[in-house]
């Protein structure tokens, strides 16, 4: 059953990441040349409606070469990216969710919060990766659905723990810390460069995973991985184009997914 599910979540993740990087370039477009597109998906180049046999994610873009059936014209990457990202991250969180055993109803909350808080940080990083800005109504909405996690997350511990003044002390330290780390510090990178280390949304982007992940030494472990993330695959861009700006957006939340899901390995090897 478990194996099941998790194809399931796969296929369901890549059609995510395909109806939402197809919704970032509508947004795109509305913002910036008020264009209004109609309710099937087209080719931004010679306007061709798509077929639906156009739009299974992942299969159409690989038979297609990642080029228009009629135009010939490249698609570009942004969308296999998506729906395998989309793909791979909703097969990692539904790894930490067991079927097998008895969930329960606060269990269940807290894992669709948490899938609902992957798509909203997920089209800031498809939104950031292809046009370099995070939207504000994405921000709030994930601010709004790391907050929930938070609040789920700590009433869950405490049903489980022996309460005690010193472990609410802990607890209390535990968000802030977390949050300071990659959003602080991002904040402070912000101000001091006056925005041309880091974007006004990174350090937004950074409150959002510090809360979601509640724990300072997992936001340490995050902004590691971002960091390595980001050189590795920029690294032959900078070298080509040395002034070529880095969003960190996307390096951000893949860090943020691998951390989440290994989280109970990263927690045993630092105590």
């Amino acid at each position: 059953m478990q194996v099941y599910f998790l194809i399931i979540m796969f296929i369901l993740g890549a059609c995510l990441g395909s109806f939402l990087c197809c919704q970032a370039r509508r947004l795109r477009l509305k913002q910036t040349k008020n264009q209004k597109l109609g309710p099937r998906s087209v080719c931004l180049k010679c306007d061709y409606k798509l077929k639906w046999y156009d739009n299974i994610p992942i299969l159409s873009w690989i038979l297609l070469r990642g080029k228009c059936r009629k135009c010939h014209k490249k698609i570009g990457y942004a969308e296999i990216i998506s729906e395998l990202g989309f793909g791979f991250s909703f097969l990692a969180i539904s790894s930490t969710i067991d079927l097998l055993t008895n969930m329960s109803p606060l269990d269940i909350v807290t894992s669709v919060i948490m899938l609902l808080l992957i798509i909203s940080l997920g089209f800031l990083a498809i939104y950031d990766g292809i046009y370099g800005e995070l939207p504000s109504f994405a921000i709030i909405i994930s601010i709004v659905l790391s907050m929930i996690t938070v609040v789920l997350n700590e009433y869950n511990f405490f049903l489980s723990a022996d309460f005690s003044f010193g472990l609410l002390l802990s607890r209390l330290l535990s968000v802030p810390l977390s949050v300071a780390i990659i959003g602080g510090l991002y904040l402070v990178l912000y101000l001091i460069s006056k925005g041309k280390w880091v974007g006004d949304g990174d350090w937004l982007l950074g409150v959002v995973i510090g809360l979601a992940l509640g724990n300072p030494w997992l936001s340490l472990i995050t902004l590691f991985i971002a960091n390595i993330l980001a050189c590795l695959i920029m690294f032959p861009f900078i070298k080509k184009q040395s002034s070529k700006k880095i969003y960190f957006g996307p390096f951000f939340v893949v860090a943020f997914i691998i951390t989440y899901t290994f989280a109970n390995f990263f927690q045993s090897m630092i105590q």
